[in-house]
Parts: structure tokens; C-alpha cells; sequence
């Protein structure tokens, strides 16, 4: 075989390790990002944040300016007008998309609400949500039992049940399970058990220790007064749940003996309860979204701000850096040369990060100002490409931005995404956003006679009416995935 050399000219890209970072950086959401920077600065010593910083030492007071430069960069105005705001003020905003629809597969078809327990206003709910997620949901059990006057038997076999349960406050496992990976005579912790398991099922949340949705259910009404729509509400619960789903009257008056009316109060009672006891304990579930961008209006105007709460601020430890310079040979020859550099790259892609997600709200704004001024039906069609073209930058680096990334508006708190949707046809020639239909669609619901619900046909004719062309089986996905169930479902007894 004849070995030859050639030569060939091509073209590609070079992802430098900065550039790297810089992409990495730019797709973390909020609480990825701070992990990131706790990361850099356990393992970087050049790199410092601000609060680090002590007024005593002479060098470090130097770099006053160099502080406020930082804060200005992280969504202040240089007139100082950027209102101080914490994650609490937007973090109780969240949209509860669950009202119309079901979340529980053997719940399907009956409206999941809050607990009948919980605040009646939706301040004092979300307040109640933010304290209940500092407490897991097996502190606040072990709280009330440990108020309790109990053998240590009893208090073990009741802390071992509390370990068994799910995020929902479900029994993951039958009590012969649990007693017989636990003991090798089993019927003796089978009977402690038992009682460990009454124990906690008369703790607060009602419905807590169940091992079923109809149980869970029970448990809630046998807490309530009594009265004889209780009474059926409970034998509903207890063997015909999928009756109530279908909205079956016909076969429940037949199956309980009720009459209309009764059935109307029994089915109230169901509707207010919690199918899922554990809930406003979950972590995730609970915590509250910390915005990256503010938007205010001012007068006419609308102000768009980075929250200051997320933008960490972080410099050079001067300290450290003049020790490398006085270094003979110079930063260059240090072994912490390369660490100096790293933190200068880390900084700077941390600003650019933070500039980007700015500069990507301020189009995004501009373009869909009738929904800061009107709500989501006023909302404009908008795709990825038109900011990425305006910006100048690449349709995926658009896509990063909007990722995991929050903007608290007058309206409520929204994932940058929220903001971008396709167009449905109007009969003016132009396009309405599917974000407005969406919202058009909830209206329409929303006010429905709910024993002659809307059905799909009947929506997409709506929609019609109001000039947008909307088929049947678009009007189903949007109604779908707004969790709204299926007109059978949303019929009233």
C-alpha cells in the first residue's frame, strides 16, 4: 500500500473551556447556579463573595467601587430606584392547575381542593404552605407524638409507621410486610402495630396513615359532625367513589337510599376534602419559586429588573492576588496563577449569565405588553427565533435562557416559556397566541352551566364565534393540559 500526505481545509468550532463554562452556566436554574458557585468557592481561593469582605483591612477598602459596580450589574439602576425584595414577596404566586381537573388515578373525575382544614384565604394558605415547608411531614407527626404519654413499645411501632409512608401520607406497605421484616414473631408486633397504626391515624392531617384513597377519605369524615350527609358521604366513599366520578345519580340514589338533595350535600362534603394529607408538606412541592426577573409598571412604563436576591456577588480575593503579584517570577510562574484565572472566567461568565437573562426579558416584555397590561388574553403569539434574531443571538441560547428561569410580574410568577406559543388563525387574517385561547377556553369553562357542561365541540364552536379557528381536537389538548376534565366529568350530580 503507497502512503501519501495530503492536505485538507475545513472548518469548525472550538469550544474553549470559558465558552464552555459560559454555555454551562447560562442553562442551571437559580438554585443549580448558588450549588455551582458554593462549589467554586470551596475549591477556589481566589474567589470570594462580598460578604466576605471586612472593612478593617486597607487593600480590600479600596475596591469600594468595584462593590458597587457589582451591585449595579445584578439589576439596579444607577440612580439606586431598584426596590429591595425578598423570595418571599413572588414566591406564594404558584398556579394551582389541578382545580378543574384530578391528580389521584382512583380520584378521577371528583375535584381535588384544598383541605377543609387549611385558611380560608388564599394569603393565609400560602403563608400556611411556607410554613409547613420548613416542617417535613414526619417532624409534624413526631411533634404531636411526642406530647403523648406512650411506652416506648408503642412510640417505636408508631415512628416505625411513620417511616413507611409516602410523600402523600399514604401506608406504602401492609402491616403484615412491615411486622415481618421486622420481627420473627409477627403476630405479637402485628398487634402493636395495629394499635400504633390508630395511634396515628388520629394525628393531624386528617387522612393520615391510610392505605387507600377511600380509606384516606373516611378517615376525614369520621372527623367532621355528624349528620346524615356525612352518613352518606361516607358510604359513597367506602364502596361507590366510582360512581361519584361518573356522576351516576340515577345508580347512587339506588346503591345509598338518598334522595337528590342529600346526594347534592354529601357529594360538597367529598369535594372538600384532601385526597392527599401529606401534600402541603412535600418540599418540593411547597417551595416557593424565587424569581429571576422583576417587572414592575411604573406609570406607563414598564420596569424590568434583575432580582438582587439571585444574582450572587462575587470578586477577586485581593489579598490573595497581591501576595501572587508580589511572588517572584510573577502570577504566571504561581501554581495558583491558574486558580486566579479561573475565578476571573467564573466571574465574568456569572455577569454575562446574568446580562443575557436581562436582556432576553426586556424583548421578551416588549413584545407581550398587553399581557403585563391586560392578563394571558392579551398574549401574542411569539416563538424562540424572533428574540433570538433581535438579540443576535443563537435560537438555543434563547432556549437556555428560558429554562428554569422566572419572572414575577403583577399577574403572577412565570417560567420565561410561558411567554412563547404558536398562533391559531384568526378570521381577521391575523393570529391569536395559544396561550390566549388557552385562558379563553378556562373562561369559557368557568362560567358553564355545570349540569349542562361545555363539550369540545362546543368550545371550538365559542371560539369561532370569536374569530378564532380552533378544531375540536386542539381545543382537547389545551383543555387537557390545562387539567380540566372532559365535559362527563365536570357534570354536576
Amino acid at each position: 500500500m503507497k502512503q501519501t500526505l495530503q492536505v485538507r481545509l475545513s472548518q469548525h468550532l472550538a469550544l474553549t473551556p470559558q465558552l464552555q463554562q459560559s454555555i454551562r452556566l447560562l442553562q442551571l436554574s437559580t438554585l443549580e447556579l448558588h450549588q455551582e458557585v458554593e462549589q467554586m468557592l470551596a475549591s477556589n481561593p481566589l474567589l470570594e463573595t462580598e460578604e466576605e469582605i471586612t472593612v478593617s483591612a486597607p487593600e480590600l477598602a479600596s475596591n469600594a467601587p468595584a462593590e458597587s459596580g457589582t451591585e449595579s450589574s445584578s439589576g439596579e439602576s444607577e440612580n439606586g430606584d431598584a426596590p429591595e425584595l425578598s423570595a418571599e414577596d413572588f414566591g406564594g404566586t404558584e398556579r394551582e392547575d389541578w382545580e378543574n381537573g384530578t391528580e389521584r388515578d382512583d380520584f378521577d373525575g371528583i375535584r381535588e381542593l384544598p383541605s377543609s382544614s387549611g385558611s380560608a384565604s388564599d394569603e393565609d394558605g400560602e403563608r400556611e404552605s411556607r410554613e409547613f415547608a420548613e416542617t417535613s411531614l414526619a417532624e409534624h407527626l413526631a411533634q404531636q407524638l411526642a406530647g403523648m404519654s406512650l411506652s416506648p413499645e408503642d412510640r417505636a411501632a408508631v415512628q416505625v409507621l411513620i417511616e413507611s409512608l409516602d410523600e402523600d401520607g399514604y401506608l406504602e406497605d401492609p402491616l403484615d410486610d412491615i411486622a415481618a421484616a421486622l420481627a420473627e414473631d409477627r403476630e405479637e408486633l402485628l398487634d402493636r402495630l395495629r394499635f400504633a397504626l390508630r395511634l396515628l391515624q388520629s394525628l393531624e392531617p386528617a387522612g393520615i396513615g391510610a392505605a387507600s384513597l377511600s380509606e384516606c377519605l373516611v378517615l376525614q369524615l369520621r372527623a367532621q359532625p355528624k349528620s346524615p350527609a356525612q352518613v352518606i358521604a361516607i358510604l359513597i366513599c367506602k364502596g361507590h367513589l366510582e360512581l361519584l366520578a361518573r356522576r351516576d345519580m340515577r345508580r347512587l340514589m339506588a346503591e345509598t337510599g338518598a334522595d337528590e338533595g342529600l346526594l347534592r350535600e354529601a357529594q360538597a362534603l367529598i369535594t372538600r376534602l384532601e385526597p392527599k394529607p401529606g401534600r402541603r408538606f412535600a418540599q418540593g412541592a411547597a417551595a416557593a419559586i424565587v424569581p429571576d426577573v422583576i417587572v414592575r409598571k411604573v406609570g406607563r412604563e414598564l420596569r424590568v429588573m434583575l432580582n438582587p436576591e439571585v444574582a450572587p456577588k462575587l470578586r477577586i480575593n485581593e489579598l490573595y492576588a497581591n501576595a501572587l503579584r508580589a511572588t517572584r517570577g510573577g502570577i504566571s510562574n504561581s501554581p495558583l496563577g491558574g486558580q486566579l484565572q479561573e475565578a476571573r472566567w467564573f466571574i465574568k461568565n456569572i455577569q454575562q449569565r446574568f446580562d443575557t437573562i436581562l436582556r432576553v426579558s426586556q424583548a421578551i416584555v416588549e413584545r407581550q405588553r398587553g399581557f403585563f397590561t391586560h392578563g394571558e388574553l392579551a398574549m401574542k403569539p411569539l416563538v424562540l427565533r424572533e428574540i433570538a434574531d433581535e438579540l443576535g443571538l443563537h435560537e438555543s441560547t434563547i432556549s437556555r435562557v428560558t429554562t428554569a428561569k422566572y419572572m414575577a410580574t403583577a399577574w403572577g410568577t412565570f417560567e420565561l416559556k410561558y411567554f412563547f406559543g404558536s398562533g391559531l388563525s384568526t378570521e381577521a387574517g391575523g393570529e391569536a397566541s395559544s396561550t390566549a385561547v388557552r385562558a379563553l377556553i378556562k373562561q369559557f369553562v368557568a362560567a358553564e352551566d355545570t349540569r349542562k357542561p361545555l363539550s369540545d365541540s362546543a368550545l371550538a364552536g365559542m371560539l369561532e364565534e370569536q374569530g378564532i379557528q380552533c378544531a375540536r381536537r386542539t381545543v382537547a389538548k389545551y383543555r387537557e393540559a390545562m387539567k380540566i376534565a372532559p365535559a362527563n366529568l365536570r357534570k354536576a350530580l
